[in-house]
């Protein structure tokens, strides 16, 4: 599945410019604690979080995480927005919960799979 795929579904905003959104997903994170993202996100997840500070852009971007799904309306700094942008780490932002966002592309994902 591509994130372009899954921007309905999740109500999902598409808040940085000039990315990638053609990007394959191959599973999903959700966890606001970076260094636990470090240890446990797989290369082409999705990350879903509420963080929202340049750090989150510098964890997706060593691990080459597909995207970050800020969660639950949490205000985005315009310094991370430049820095996603620079490293063509898409960030999206929506409305939802983090338990909506990851039941939602869990079941998306699992028809990927078939």
């Amino acid at each position: 599945m591509k994130l372009n795929e899954i921007q309905e579904p999740l109500n999902l905003k598409l808040v940085t410019k000039v990315v990638n959104t053609d990007r394959v997903i191959r599973g999903g994170y959700a966890s606001d604690l970076l260094s636990w993202v470090m240890a446990h996100a797989k290369e082409h997840d999705v990350w879903v979080t509420i963080q929202s500070h340049q750090n989150i852009v510098a964890v997706a971007s060593l691990l080459n995480l597909a995207a970050i799904i800020v969660a639950e309306n949490a205000s985005i700094d315009e310094n991370t927005i430049n820095k996603a942008e620079q490293e063509n780490i898409p960030i999206y932002s929506t409305d939802k919960s983090i338990y909506e966002v990851c039941g939602i592309l869990y079941n998306l994902l699992s028809k990927e799979s078939g």
